[in-house]
């Protein structure tokens, strides 16, 4: 039975995989507030439950084609399920979402039962873990408190630094702090960033009309706690990231927020209690007994039957849904009416604004006055460090650079629009289709070198080449979100649908070939071009350590000698070479997979006057032992975030040699993961030829960009630390 059009897919799943916990917060949403029926649950999730839990998501993202989903495993505290069951849910969850979506699996854990041992489960098994942690020893322990009263400050650091050692960062996601106004700002930011976690998550308390949260000097204590952080981290450079502030600098630009505590997009997450219930976010235990109960289980119903409960429903009505007041509000675009619990008081229900209203008014406005005015789509100095010199900080500043790939890409399309490029009923199509399916279409890098292409023709009054690919872009963003659409298209005889595949037909008359035909999609399997059904061929896809990419053959090659199913002949030696890669490079194979989601295939030649493809695709030509395809991995990488770092700022006439330099280092840096000597000469062997490529870059050009100039810093920095270390 299929969800109401007005639903939309739910994209995250927090699992309960343990009820109970081994800490008494007396500001927990689970035990301390209105809902209690955690009593009534069992301790741990069992295995069916587990496997059906798998198996429904892995159904959900089939039906509604999810390139990705979250998977957050949660409590209770979910270490006291153990590293048996933990890692078992891992490999389900992977196991029925091999070849259907790529899996981000994360944690949220007090961290008091981490070790080493933990630690490393948690890295193999990709799990990536936030920590919750309220600032200095005073701060947290005002309310994270064991049973009997005592702190738990001491634990949770060690559990923090441990996670934050080189070996296991690439699991560490960040911290989690709720504001209390009864404790410093400045010490609570400092506490925080003095472990450097990548990311930091500020979240107030859960609080209703009914239950306001505390104001001990009343009026806007929690805007005014809240800036006061801001106005530090933004002196400090921004030295990690903070959902919040971000979330709000992107809301107030028109982008997509971060954080669903912010915004008006339509809510997609869900949660599976220890029972197997499918129940609505768990915040809704603040509003009253059974609030988040739904009725559906995942032993006998769907996800799509779940979204057809009230709760859900009344989530997707946007703007429609909020109170007067907030419908009102200048800021609403920016705030949605803040957390939906947040807006509840007995008798008017959540049709209110929310009970942090005037905080988050004042708040949007003191950062949008005094956020920088730099466009999103360039790089911080401080990721510009962590993509050159690599090691625990890079998969986070791979992140953002995805982030910044996808805003350039929209900022072209917007370009080309107003340009008056392509079908106005493709355009109209593509704003309708705003949202998740669109941005996980331009992902694609195909859709970044045709926009590019176009842009260039358009700005030099040329005639825009494959106009046709807007339609194609547009048919492939309704058929990702099971939406109907019919466009018409100038193409004879194929159609490449972005991200999704291609259609093919054979033109029948001078009408089909001069473009005068409409092709369609009814959101499912079906194509059709003038009412008639069409064949389309979908891109294969290939699963290779958890990591979900699509397969392409090389656009600028001719097929000659492409394997008929190449994800299968390449199934084998990719997962061999990831495998020595996760083993020996585990920070950079968590940078690349959080920033390839295609390979293009050559057919047995590396065709070296054939350009590298765009940031978000590999190209390889051959298979090779799995150590030689993993230094080529790591090459390819290192070419592909050059190329995007380029895409967002100037390098100068000399960039060849910037370019050479930067993969030059990527070489050396996997030598010198080796061991041996004869490893260690081969580093400080391409660490050398790296540098002399920067003496060629320094030499070539009059003036230097400054970007261009801490790259060179960079590499320099890369390269000694190398050497030092050999």
């Amino acid at each position: 039975m299929a969800a109401p059009a007005t639903a939309r897919p739910f994209r995250q799943f927090v699992v309960k995989i343990h009820s109970r916990c081994d800490l008494a917060c007396d500001h927990c949403y689970v035990y301390e507030h209105a809902d209690q029926s955690w009593r009534r649950r069992p301790r741990v999730m069992a295995p069916r439950i587990v496997r059906a839990t798998a198996e429904r998501i892995a159904e959900h993202a089939r039906t509604h084609r999810l390139d990705r989903v979250t998977v957050v495993l949660h409590g209770g505290e979910p270490l006291l399920a153990g590293p048996a069951r933990l890692a078992a849910m891992a490999r389900e969850l992977r196991d029925h979402l091999d070849g259907v979506a790529a899996l981000d699996l994360r944690m949220q854990t007090n961290g008091l039962r981490l070790d080493d041992d933990f630690c490393a489960l948690l890295v193999r098994e990709r799990i990536n873990t936030g920590v919750s942690l309220d600032g200095d020893r005073e701060s947290h322990d005002r309310h994270r408190v064991r049973a009997d009263g005592s702190g738990s400050y001491d634990d949770t650091v060690r559990a923090i630094r441990l996670l934050g050692r080189p070996v296991h960062r690439p699991a560490f996601a960040g911290l989690l702090c709720t504001v209390d106004v009864a404790n410093d700002p400045d010490r609570v930011y400092g506490a925080l960033t003095e472990l450097r976690p990548p990311r930091v998550d500020f979240l107030l308390p859960h609080a209703t009309w009914d239950h306001p949260p505390a104001r001990p000097k009343g009026g806007t204590d929690y805007a005014d706690w809240l800036i006061t952080v801001y106005e530090r981290w933004n002196a400090e450079d921004r030295p990690l990231s903070i959902r919040l502030f971000e979330s709000v600098e992107a809301a107030a630009r028109g982008e997509h927020g971060f954080t669903e505590a912010l915004g008006l997009g339509s809510p997609d997450l869900l949660v599976i209690e220890t029972d197997g219930a499918i129940e609505q976010a768990d915040w809704l235990k603040t509003v009253a007994e059974g609030a988040p109960e739904t009725g559906y289980h995942v032993l006998v119903d769907s996800f799509d039957e779940a979204a057809r409960h009230p709760g859900f429903q009344a989530r997707v009505l946007g703007l429609d849904g909020l109170s007067t007041q907030c419908r009102a509000c200048p800021v609403v675009a920016v705030c949605g009416g803040g957390l939906y619990g947040h807006r509840y008081r007995s008798g008017s229900g959540f049709a209110n604004p929310s009970v942090y209203c005037a905080d988050l008014l004042k708040l949007i406005g003191h950062i949008q006055s005094a956020a920088p005015s730099v466009p999103r789509h360039t790089v911080l100095s401080s990721d510009l460090g962590a993509l050159t010199a690599g090691g625990a900080s890079e998969p986070d500043a791979v992140r953002r650079l995805v982030e910044a790939q996808l805003d350039l890409r929209h900022a072209m399309l917007a370009y080309l629009r107003r340009a008056g490029v392509g079908s106005e009923e493709a355009w109209q199509a593509l704003v309708q289709l705003e949202g998740p399916a669109l941005d996980a279409v331009l992902a694609d890098p195909m859709v970044h070198s045709w926009a590019v292409r176009a842009c260039s023709a358009e700005a030099r009054g040329q005639s825009v080449p494959d106009v046709e690919f807007l339609a194609g872009l547009a048919l492939a963003t309704a058929f990702r979100a099971g939406r109907r659409l019919d466009v018409p298209v100038r193409a004879r005889g194929e159609l490449l649908l972005p991200s999704v595949g291609r259609l093919r037909w054979r033109p029948h008359d001078s009408r089909r070939d001069d473009g005068g035909i409409r092709v369609g999609t009814d959101g499912r399997d079906v194509w059709r071009m003038d009412g008639e059904e069409v064949a389309w061929e979908p891109l294969p896809r290939l699963s290779v350590g958890g990591v979900e990419m699509r397969v392409q053959a090389d656009p600028l090659l001719p097929p000659r000698g492409t394997p008929p199913d190449p994800a299968a002949v390449w199934r084998r030696p990719l997962q061999a070479a990831w495998d020595v890669l996760s083993h020996r490079h585990p920070h950079e194979a968590a940078a690349l997979a959080a920033g390839v989601n295609t390979l293009i295939l050559r057919a047995g030649t590396t065709e070296p006057h054939v350009p590298r493809p765009p940031f978000g695709a590999l190209a390889l030509s051959r298979r090779e032992t799995p150590q030689d395809l993993a230094l080529t991995l790591l090459r390819e990488w290192q070419h592909a975030k050059f190329a995007a770092l380029r895409d967002l700022d100037e390098f100068g006439d000399t960039e060849a040699a910037l370019r050479q330099a930067y993969a030059h280092l990527g070489v050396a840096r996997a030598w010198h993961a080796r061991q041996g000597p004869a490893a260690r000469g081969q580093a400080v062997r391409w660490g050398q030829r790296a540098l002399t490529a920067l003496d060629a870059f320094a030499a070539g050009a009059e003036a230097l960009p400054p970007t261009g100039l801490r790259l060179a810093a960079a590499i320099e920095a890369a390269v000694a630390q190398l050497t030092a270390d050999r």
